[in-house]
């Protein structure tokens, strides 16, 4: 199942740092681009149904890293 997440950043460039890092994540794969600003970032994945997937759980944290929070 795909899921998509959106995240909204203070700058521009923060956007820009977190996008960059999704482009060479190793915690999974990710797709990610620009959404509605040039300060919100739109995340989707497939979802792991083997167990409990932690992608979201990473990607908030990644976020936090950029002073990002999920919208």
């Amino acid at each position: 199942m795909l899921n998509q997440i959106h995240y909204q950043f203070a700058t521009a460039p923060e956007a820009n740092r977190f996008l960059n890092e999704l482009k060479h994540w190793s915690k999974g794969q990710v797709s990610a681009k620009l959404y509605k600003s040039s300060r919100s970032v739109s995340v989707s994945y497939e979802i792991d149904s083997s167990g409990f997937d932690y992608t979201i759980s990473d990607l908030d944290d990644l976020a936090q890293t950029y002073n990002g929070e999920e919208i």
